[in-house]
């Protein structure tokens, strides 16, 4: 991924509600969600949805494809998997890493 691509992905996920919706997605998986359904889980407008999945696929982060007379949406997996590569690139000198415990909510909010 290059540092345009990973600029405008970040850009796009430092918003509260886009953020919800691609971990949203992520949650789902590659089948996705109809925007109805979207809208209704992270509780906003179908208007201002629509904005924010605007934001989203022009980032490549999301994905649309039609199902009947609905759109549904997807988080487009190769784009996350660019970002999280191009943010770990050099992690830990180079050596192999990875976090020795991941906190479950609960627990980070004890901290």
């Amino acid at each position: 991924m290059e540092t345009k691509e990973t600029i405008a992905a970040l850009a796009a996920l430092a918003q509260e509600s886009r953020l919800a919706v691609f971990r949203l997605l992520i949650q789902i998986g590659p089948e996705g969600m109809a925007a109805s359904k979207i809208a209704e889980e992270i509780s906003v407008s179908p208007s201002a949805l629509s904005f924010h999945l605007k934001e989203l696929t022009h980032a490549k982060l999301v994905m649309a494809r039609h199902e009947g007379r609905f759109v549904i949406y997807s988080a487009n997996f190769n784009t996350m998997n660019g970002l999280i590569g191009f943010l770990t690139e050099n992690c830990c000198g180079g050596n192999v890493c990875s976090p020795t415990t991941i906190c479950s909510p609960t627990e980070k909010n004890m901290a």
